[in-house]
């Protein structure tokens, strides 16, 4: 039924969209120039159909007109933002009652997917925030998720995820921010690197140290801004995700209440580890988004594009190339969906799957936005084109959310327990 009605509110919102542009009514807005050999709506169900119009509008309308001046002026999109949480995309996975859409994992998938050919690095930040807000809605008292998530799911407010440290990167679990109990506050100290969001977000879920060594030693709190003792590195340089802010979050004698922390102490790692889960799943789809954009921008330019006398869609090896990267997209796609299914599933495959889809992706999506970089040639490498962005923003979707080389240290560990 939280299906139903979102997908309301997602076809009325989504079709006053196109009004007020003086585009197409919602029956008309149909993606168009898609060849149905990687057509993403294959499978799903027609509701699904429908919200997934509704992102590919939103990112055509929305975010791609401004993709670019995001990017070379690092503009954090608050107030479009805010539009996309009007369609049920701030909290796409949290439960109904506390403001979210209450979304399947296939579901936040497809959205992401289609945000991403708009913009992928704001999609990438809509998909951390969306971990947070499910973190605190799965893992938080009753009082916790109706302090937090509805303001999250309007994105009123902004969240960020705080894991990463200077010195604990891959390996998580030896993280040394502290927190130290005083009554009915924590005491935190500590910094944590590469923070999405950090300074201009509202809401940080914290992993912090509240015991020994080891993830049994961790804890998960939750630091508002404007605590006393919070502040922020320097704003990060980066090659891409341009459009999201990225400092470090610094920890000075923070005092946070006790009714804050989010399950019990020692569970902190095992809540990041399952936020991880949907995130590597999330940050896939948006590799996925910036492909299929990709692959169509490269399609179009073959098409127009001449050289020798004629069109380069003539040559048989770009034939080739084009027909290479529209069959490792799909096979993308299809992974990540499987995962997604898994883990809403809860089935015991769902990590492994996960990783694989997070390892799969990422890497060949990378390769199909670099492969279309290359086919436009000298084109491909100036900012007036949106491929060289696609491949700037997800080169990173590599590193976060585990590195690859750690999913891959997931899968094979995996196998050879389970061949023993």
């Amino acid at each position: 039924m939280a299906a139903v009605g979102v997908l309301s509110r997602l076809s009325r919102l989504g079709s006053s969209v196109c009004r007020s542009r003086g585009l197409m009514t919602s029956g008309d807005c149909q993606r168009r120039g898609i060849a149905a050999c990687i057509d993403p709506s294959h499978g799903l169900t027609e509701e699904q159909k429908e919200f997934q119009k509704v992102a590919f509008d939103f990112a055509a309308n929305e975010m791609a007109p401004h993709m670019a001046e995001w990017d070379q002026k690092e503009i954090f999109p608050v107030e479009t933002m805010r539009k996309a949480a009007q369609l049920g995309f701030g909290g796409i996975y949290v439960r109904p009652d506390v403001g979210g859409s209450g979304l399947s994992r296939l579901d936040t998938s497809v959205i992401f997917e289609a945000l991403s050919t708009g913009c992928v690095s704001t999609t990438a930040y809509i998909s951390i925030h969306n971990m947070c807000a499910w973190m605190i809605d799965s893992f938080g008292s009753s009082e916790q998720r109706e302090k937090f998530c509805p303001d999250l799911c309007s994105m009123e407010k902004f969240a960020s995820y705080c894991l990463t440290e200077p010195g604990s990167g891959s390996d998580a679990a030896s993280l040394l921010t502290s927190a130290q109990r005083k009554g009915d506050h924590y005491v935190l100290n500590g910094s944590k690197a590469f923070i999405s969001g950090g300074g201009d977000t509202d809401v940080y879920v914290v992993m912090c140290r509240t015991g020994g060594k080891g993830p049994k030693g961790i804890s998960c709190l939750v630091v508002e801004k404007g605590t006393l003792g919070l502040s922020f590195g320097k704003k990060e340089k980066k090659v891409g995700w341009n459009s999201q802010p990225t400092r470090a979050v610094v920890f000075e004698d923070c005092a946070v209440p006790v009714a804050n922390r989010l399950g019990e102490e020692g569970q902190g790692f095992n809540i990041a580890m399952k936020g991880l889960n949907g995130g590597r799943i999330n940050i896939a789809s948006c590799s996925l988004g910036a492909a299929h954009a990709s692959v169509q921008q490269a399609r179009d330019h073959l098409l127009v594009r001449k050289q020798f006398g004629e069109t380069l869609s003539n040559n048989q090896f770009l034939q080739f190339r084009l027909a290479e990267m529209a069959t490792k997209l799909v096979a993308s796609r299809l992974l990540v969906r499987e995962a997604a299914t898994a883990l809403q599933e809860n089935r015991p495959d769902a990590v492994y799957l996960c990783s694989m889809a997070k390892l799969f992706a990422t890497d060949e999506c990378f390769n199909i936005c670099n492969q279309a970089l290359q086919m436009f040639g000298g084109y491909g490498y100036l900012k007036d084109y949106a491929v060289q962005q696609f491949v700037r923003d997800i080169r990173v979707h590599q590193i976060l959310e585990g590195t690859n080389e750690v999913m891959r240290m997931i899968i094979s560990r995996n196998l050879l327990t389970e061949s023993l």
